[in-house]
C-alpha cells in the first residue's frame, strides 16, 4: 500500500467531520452559486444585475433573457455537471486504484468515447446519434479493461491500471487514423470535441440528473469505500464485500465519465487535480470528500468554461485547454510530492 492510502487509515472524529460540513459544503456550494452567475452574466454581449433578476423574476429582459435562455444557461448547466460528474469520477478512481494519481481518463474511457464520436462524425451520422456513438464507445472501452483485466486471480488495481493504459493507448492511435483520413470539412468538428467543448452540448439536464443520482449513489457507500482505503485484507476482514464494491465503483465510475465526455468531449485533469486538493484540505473521509469533490469539480469547470468563451471573445478556446493549462503544472507537483 503507497504512503498515500497508509495516511488515509488514520480515523476522523465524527464531531470534526461535522464541523467540517457545517461550512465546507455550504462555502462550495456558494462558490458554485456565483460562478453560475458570473457564467451567465459575462460574454461578448454583457448581461445586467437587472437582466438576470428580471429573468428570475419570470420578466421580459429583452435580447439579454434570450442570449441567456438559449445559449448561457444550457452551457453552464452542461459545464457544471460535466465538471462534477469528472471529479466524483476522479475521487471513485483514486480509492478504486488507490493511487493518488489516477484519473477517470486513466482505464481508456474517454478514449473509447472518443473513437465513437470521431467515427459518427467520419461518417456524417446525425448530430442526435453523435452522443449515443460516443456513449458506445465509452462503454466498450470500459467492458474491454473490465473483461482483459480479469486474470488468474482478481481484477487488481495494477492490472486494472496497466490495461487501462494499453486500452488507451490503442484508442489514441485508432484517433490519429480517424484524423488522418478524414476530410477538412469535418476536421475542425473533431479536433474541437477532442480538446472540449460545453458550446455543443445539446442535453445538459441529462449530465445534471445523472450527478444527482451519482451522488445519490455515492452516499450509501460512503463508510465502505473508508474502509477500502485501509486495504484489501482489512476491508474484508469488517465485512466489506470488497470484490462487489470494486465492481460497483468501476462501473459507477465509468458511467459518470461516459456521460460527461458524451456531454462536453474530451476535458482532462478536472478527475485528477480536483479531488487530490480536496483531499489535501480537507482529509479523506469519503463522506465529504465525494459531495465536495463533486461542487468543486463543478465550480471549476464552470469558471474555465466561462474564461473561454471571454478571453479571445468573440473567438471561443476548447475549455480543455484551459483546465490542461491548470492541471499539467499542479500534475508534475503532485507527481514530484509522491515521488
Amino acid at each position: 500500500m503507497d504512503s498515500h492510502a497508509s495516511a488515509a487509515t488514520v480515523p476522523v472524529p465524527v464531531a470534526d467531520l461535522r464541523r467540517r460540513r457545517v461550512w465546507v459544503l455550504p462555502l462550495l456550494a456558494l462558490l458554485l452559486a456565483a460562478a453560475f452567475v458570473l457564467a451567465l452574466a459575462v460574454g461578448s454581449v454583457p448581461v445586467t444585475w437587472v437582466d438576470l433578476w428580471t429573468l428570475v423574476t419570470g420578466g421580459d429582459a429583452g435580447m439579454a433573457g434570450a442570449i441567456v435562455a438559449t445559449l448561457r444557461l444550457p452551457r453552464a448547466i452542461a459545464a457544471a455537471a460535466c465538471g462534477g460528474l469528472l471529479a466524483l469520477a476522479g475521487a471513485l478512481m483514486q480509492i478504486l486504484l488507490r493511487n493518488p494519481l489516477a484519473d477517470p481518463y486513466v482505464l481508456g474511457i474517454s478514449g473509447g468515447a472518443a473513437v465513437g464520436a470521431l467515427l459518427a462524425m467520419l461518417f456524417g451520422v446525425a448530430s442526435a446519434l453523435l452522443e449515443l456513438s460516443a456513449f458506445a464507445g465509452a462503454l466498450a472501452a470500459m467492458a474491454l479493461v473490465f473483461g482483459l483485466a480479469h486474470g488468474a486471480g482478481s481484477r487488481t488495481p495494477t492490472r486494472l491500471l496497466l490495461t487501462g493504459v494499453i486500452v488507451s493507448a490503442g484508442c489514441g492511435a485508432a484517433v490519429s487514423f480517424i484524423l488522418a483520413v478524414a476530410n477538412e470539412q469535418s476536421l475542425r468538428g473533431m479536433l474541437f470535441w477532442l480538446m472540449g467543448d460545453a458550446s455543443t452540448a445539446s442535453r445538459p439536464g441529462v449530465a445534471a440528473i445523472v450527478l444527482i443520482a451519482g451522488l445519490l449513489a455515492c452516499a450509501p457507500l460512503a463508510r465502505d469505500l473508508n474502509l477500502l482505503t485501509r486495504g484489501d485484507a482489512t476491508a474484508q476482514l469488517l465485512g466489506v464485500p470488497v470484490a462487489r464494491l470494486r465492481l460497483v465503483v468501476y462501473l459507477l465510475a465509468s458511467a459518470l465519465t461516459a456521460v460527461a465526455v458524451t456531454t462536453v468531449g474530451s476535458v482532462g485533469f478536472v478527475g485528477l487535480v480536483v479531488p487530490h486538493l480536496i483531499r489535501l484540505a480537507f482529509g479523506n473521509d469519503q463522506r465529504l470528500l465525494l459531495p465536495a469533490s463533486a461542487l468543486a469539480g463543478a465550480a471549476l469547470l464552470l469558471l474555465a468554461d466561462t474564461a473561454a468563451r471571454t478571453v479571445i471573445a468573440p473567438a471561443q478556446l476548447p475549455v480543455g485547454v484551459l483546465t490542461a493549462l491548470l492541471g499539467v503544472p499542479v500534475f508534475l507537483f503532485l507527481l514530484n510530492r509522491h515521488r
